[in-house]
């Protein structure tokens, strides 16, 4: 195991940053889960962490808050869990630094305007035929 949890190409974080509490599972394992502490939970302290510039400290912060945990216990062996959970834990960090693609604003198309005002003209000749005819004949 590398002593480096990588989160993309530019930014890795030290093991010794994330702190791994171990647990008693409560998924499969028979008597064997009522004796081993197999479920591991990676905790990372983003206001605490040295690998983080001031950008993407402030850009998780805001997006995941102060902490990001994550828990697995999905396997019956205590390694498999922990590397269950430091794979969650980056995928979440991933994510929290990704930035979204900025909206481009569209235009409406010359046909959809057309049909659009094709569409009220109709609509207003099918309310005009409901009125009752106006007495200007007699």
């Amino acid at each position: 195991m590398a002593d480096e949890l990588r989160i993309d190409g530019q930014l890795s974080i030290p093991l010794a940053e994330i702190e791994l509490r171990t647990s008693r599972s409560s998924g499969p394992g028979g008597q064997h889960a009522n004796v081993t502490a197999s479920r591991v939970e990676a905790v990372f302290d983003i206001e605490a962490s040295r690998s983080l510039d001031e950008a993407r400290r402030a850009r998780l912060l805001e997006k995941l808050g102060p902490v990001v945990t994550a828990v697995a216990q999905d396997g019956r062996g205590q390694y498999r869990n922990r590397e269950l959970a430091l794979s969650r834990l980056a995928s979440k960090i991933a994510a929290g630094l990704r930035v979204p693609r900025r909206r481009r604003p569209t235009r409406p198309t010359r046909a959809s305007r057309q049909r659009r005002i094709d569409q009220k003209r109709r609509n207003a000749q099918r309310k005009q035929s409901r009125r009752r005819p106006s007495g200007e004949d007699g």
